[in-house]
This record gives C-alpha cells, structure tokens and sequence, in this order.
C-alpha cells in the first residue's frame, strides 16, 4: 500500500496542495493534475462513489467545501483505508487551523507540509491518531 501522490485543488482546478510519492517529470506531473481535477470534478456527489480508476491506479477523494482532497493509489489498495485517511487529515487541518479554509492553506503551506508528514510519510500512512498527530505539532510549534 503506497501512495502515488495527493492532490488538493479547489473547485477552478487550482492545486493547493501536491505531494509526489513517485518519479514524475514536471510535464506528467502537470497533465497529472489537469487530469485528476477533470476526472473528481464532473462527479455527480450524491450518486457517484469517491473512487474512480485512473490508469493503472485508482483516485480516492472527497470534497470538504470548495477543495478536493485526492490520493492516488494501487487499484489493489483498500479504497475505505484511504478515505478515512484524507478524513483524519481534514479533521487535523481543521483543529490546528481553528476551521480551516483555503486561504489557510494557501498562506501556511509549510505548515500544511508539515501535518502532511505527520499522517503520510514516504508514501504510506505514518499515524491513524488525531490526538498524536496534534501533540507531535504542539511540539513543533514550541521549538519555533
């Protein structure tokens, strides 16, 4: 179970957010995104499942207000995994953030990387516990 990359994009298809797991050049990594946000954002909410196939993968996603939080994964990977995954990290986002929004995300970016790294690390799902993770980030906040 590894990941490929995870993309945050809002509505417009702007990326927000991009970490890449695997060897990518920056032209695939460009189609890659226009392609992810074409592919979750024709998506019907209410009548479509959160995992669509992309290529030889699978994107897992979910929508909180205007972002789309998607992870790219094996077409093997457990897809339930995942979405509780990018759930946890949305509810990390937005204790550290007092009700994150997209400006939060764009203007502390590197703190975003940060909690990031706290739950996905090299790939794979580094820790399933909110209380750890904001621990870990209290932490970090006091050494700054």
């Amino acid at each position: 179970m590894v990941l490929k990359f995870i993309l945050i994009q809002n509505r417009q298809g702007k990326t927000r957010l991009a970490k890449w797991y695997s060897p990518y050049s920056d032209s695939e990594k460009l189609k890659l995104k226009g392609d992810v946000h074409r592919l979750v954002a024709s998506r019907d909410q209410k009548f479509q499942s959160n995992f669509v196939e992309f290529k030889e993968s699978q994107v897992i996603y979910r929508r909180y207000a205007g972002l789309f939080f998607c992870v790219c994964v094996d077409e093997i990977d457990n897809e339930l995994y995942y979405l509780e995954a990018i759930h946890l990290f949305v509810e990390v986002l937005d204790t550290y953030f007092r009700n994150v929004c997209e400006l939060d995300l764009v203007f502390n970016f590197y703190k975003v990387y940060t909690i990031l790294d706290e739950v996905f690390l090299a790939g794979e799902i580094e820790e399933t516990s909110k209380q750890v993770i904001l621990r870990r980030l209290e932490e970090l906040d006091r050494l700054e």
